[in-house]
């Protein structure tokens, strides 16, 4: 195993401080880099963008349904396709993207619940991992995959007891935190809503087992599992994945090759990284972390790490926000969900989620 970080560069790394604010600063901290909402559906909660090719796939919540929109990445405003349920109470989630405009997604439709990709046209389905192997015995979630739609990861839990709460979770009445806090499936302390939270940072207790990350290959139907991964984001070669590992109670990004090759630690910070999501041309990386808010389980910002050098750069650094699910509309721009206020986005948040956009300059 070779781990990236030494302790030197750890400890620089988390030097990066969020900017000071005075308390009569109503307006929060000086935006990084230029923000502005891009999806705002009243009433819905649009959550987990993710682009290939010319397309934007999210995920929504509304009316304590699940759904799965697709809409041009050029023109997300303009009119949207949503993945067609097809039983009553279906729940469509973890929406993908796919560049030929085909739509990955998770779905109770024929069984317990199981990982599908729509074509992208008309009413056809193809089923992402080996059917008979998983129905009724996983609960694959955190969907992801490739640009071309070759390789696909998800997660799962093989503690019984968790298996079934996922289950009953899935087509549910979440919290809405939760909605757009996905990373928490596997935290003892977090998956549920509570009043307070104990802090995601080395030596917090962990009840629950640690998750498994399935890797599925359509071309040769080969499928890995990694132990104690989740939150996978496949690479644009399709060769590696990059997910997340709890260690002790603390949530790092670590990568490897599919094929089993070297496990290489990319952060470690006493707090919690997650969200991983690689540029379409592998050079960066873009991740969710509370290391700048001491681990705290609602508040987050989004990352960049250069996969050549491994610096990472904090991109987002609102006072109160959860930031989260990032992903790349082109070179210079990147999208997210947040609970950022729209009138007020660095001081103040919403009970609610919306896809936003930042410029790189």
């Amino acid at each position: 195993m070779k781990k990236i970080f030494s302790g030197a560069l750890a400890a620089l790394l988390l030097s990066i401080a969020m900017p000071a604010w005075s308390a009569a600063d109503k307006n929060g901290p000086e935006p990084l880099y230029p923000v502005s909402p891009l999806i705002v559906k009243k009433g819905v909660d649009a959550v987990y963008p993710s682009v290939a090719g010319d397309f934007m796939v999210f995920s929504t919540y509304h009316n304590d349904t699940f759904g799965v929109e697709r809409v041009s990445k050029n023109s997300p405003n303009a009119s949207s396709r949503a993945v067609k349920t097809m039983v009553i109470r279906e729940a469509i989630r973890f929406g993908v993207a796919v560049e030929d405009g085909s739509v990955g997604f998770v779905s109770n439709r024929t069984g317990p619940i199981s990982a599908w990709m729509w074509l992208g046209h008309g009413e056809s389905y193809a089923a992402i991992g080996q059917m008979s192997s998983f129905r009724g015995s996983v609960a694959p979630y955190h969907l992801n995959g490739s640009a071309d739609g070759k390789v696909w990861c998800f997660d799962t839990t093989l503690q019984k007891v968790r298996q079934n709460q996922m289950l009953n979770e899935f087509s549910g009445h979440p919290f809405i935190e939760l909605v757009g806090q996905n990373w928490r499936t596997y935290d003892s302390d977090s998956f549920m809503h509570k009043q307070g939270y104990e802090k995601t940072r080395t030596g917090k207790k962990n009840k629950l087992s640690p998750p498994v990350l399935y890797v599925f290959n359509r071309s040769t139907v080969q499928l890995n599992m990694i132990p104690n991964a989740f939150d996978g984001t496949i690479s644009p070669d399709g060769r590696k994945v990059v997910f997340v590992r709890e260690t002790n109670g603390n949530y790092d990004l670590w990568m490897q090759t599919i094929d089993g090759g070297e496990l290489v630690q990319l952060t470690d910070s006493p707090f919690g990284d997650f969200e991983p999501q690689f540029s379409p041309d592998g050079s960066k990386l873009l991740f969710v972390s509370n290391r700048d808010y001491g681990g705290t389980v609602t508040r987050s910002s989004i990352y960049m790490m250069d996969m050549k050098n491994y610096q990472v750069t904090r991109l987002t650094n609102a006072r109160n926000a959860a930031d989260g699910g990032p992903a790349w509309l082109d070179e210079h721009t990147i999208v997210f969900h947040s609970d950022r206020s729209p009138d007020k986005p660095q001081s103040k948040t919403i009970i609610g989620w919306n896809i936003w956009q930042l410029k790189l300059m």
